[in-house]
């Protein structure tokens, strides 16, 4: 086996890598490589906008390798936030605090693995949120005036294809980075999933949890179908009539009405909103301008992450998908600096 290659002085003239490509080029390549349909597709854009030849395979290379360097600093700083010799706070840098209000969410969508098949990549958004009191305009009878109108900003993001508590070591190291422990206050909703309420507790105990609106809206439509599956007039009629119930936070009425419809199933599902039915307190959450939608994480499990890495094919391998997962995680969070800085002359 030769010798590494030695960056020579006229490599550092031009500004050139280890693989004899420029920043800038590099550059290029890792963000198409990482938005891109293919890295075919990468290439031949590529040299639209560069001029010159890159292949799909350096495509591939420079876009991977850029993923393993921010997975390994990543890693790193997840480490250093559970080293229970140092302070955390301290030891990870601040990325874009946020000091007001702040929302955490958290899911899991599937990818496929070569000769692994379907795997969970376990997702975490960390959010601003911003209130404001409704206008006239914006004033209905769901929405009334007393009740202030919520947005959510400033999206940053990480996943991993590890387990639920492998997920709580990297929900805990964004939460740091974004300044979570000190935020004035901290929301969480997710879509009511026993693993996602235990390490959000764990990790940040002062988050109000919620149980996503729309999932809870779900359990009432499945209950409607299954008492009338073969007539849908009763059915959305008494699914309305919950649904008013429990937008008013009324989830221990709604829980009552399901356990009295015939149906095998019904005291189970009586029983989640039993469960959840803190979770669930929706007209107290509007009115202190919590959001009750868990839209953001959804969200960044398609755009982020199914985007490129749920594609027709054998899939990816494990290895390289981490890396990538990496690599999407800091685009997505406007941290492209960071990949790049790690590029340069690799």
């Amino acid at each position: 086996m030769g010798a590494a290659r030695r960056i020579s002085p006229l490599d550092h003239v031009l500004g050139l890598r280890t693989d004899r490509w420029s920043e800038g080029a590099a550059r290029v390549a890792v963000e198409l490589g990482l938005q891109a349909a293919s890295f075919a597709r990468a290439a031949q854009t590529h040299v639209l906008a560069v001029g010159g030849t890159m292949s799909p395979d350096s495509v591939r290379r420079i876009t991977e390798g850029a993923g393993a360097q921010v997975l390994a600093a990543r890693q790193a700083e997840v480490a250093q936030a559970h080293d229970e010799s140092a302070t955390a706070e301290v030891s990870l840098k601040l990325s874009d605090p946020i000091s007001d209000q702040a929302s955490l969410s958290t899911d899991g969508v599937l990818i496929p693995i070569r000769d692994a098949g379907w795997k969970e990549v376990k997702v975490t958004v960390v959010s601003a949120v911003s209130v404001s009191p409704r206008t006239p305009e914006q004033v209905s009878a769901p929405h009334p005036a007393h009740e202030p109108v919520v947005m959510l900003s400033r999206h940053s993001y990480q996943a991993t294809l590890g387990d639920a508590d492998e997920m709580a070591r990297w929900q805990y190291a964004e939460g740091l980075r974004r300044g979570l422990p000190n935020c004035r206050r901290l929301s969480s909703v997710n879509d009511g999933a026993p693993w996602i309420e235990r390490i959000t507790q764990t990790n940040f105990p002062q988050a109000v949890q919620i149980v996503d609106w729309a999932h809870a809206a779900q359990h009432i439509h499945a209950a409607a179908e299954q008492a009338w599956p073969r007539d849908p007039t009763p059915a959305q009629r008494w699914a309305h009539a919950q649904l008013d119930r429990l937008w008013a936070g009324e989830a221990l009425a709604v829980a009552e009405a399901i356990g009295g419809l015939p149906h095998p199933q019904a005291a189970a599902s009586a029983g989640y909103f039993v469960n959840n039915a803190r979770r669930m307190r929706y007209a107290d959450f509007r009115a202190q301008g919590l959001p009750i939608g868990s839209g953001a994480v959804e969200s960044a499990g398609k755009t982020v992450i199914q985007h490129r890495l749920k594609r027709p094919g054998r899939g990816w391998t494990r290895a390289n998908a981490q890396a990538v997962i990496a690599a999407l995680c800091e685009l997505h969070s406007d941290r492209l600096d960071a990949i790049i800085r790690l590029c340069r002359l690799r």
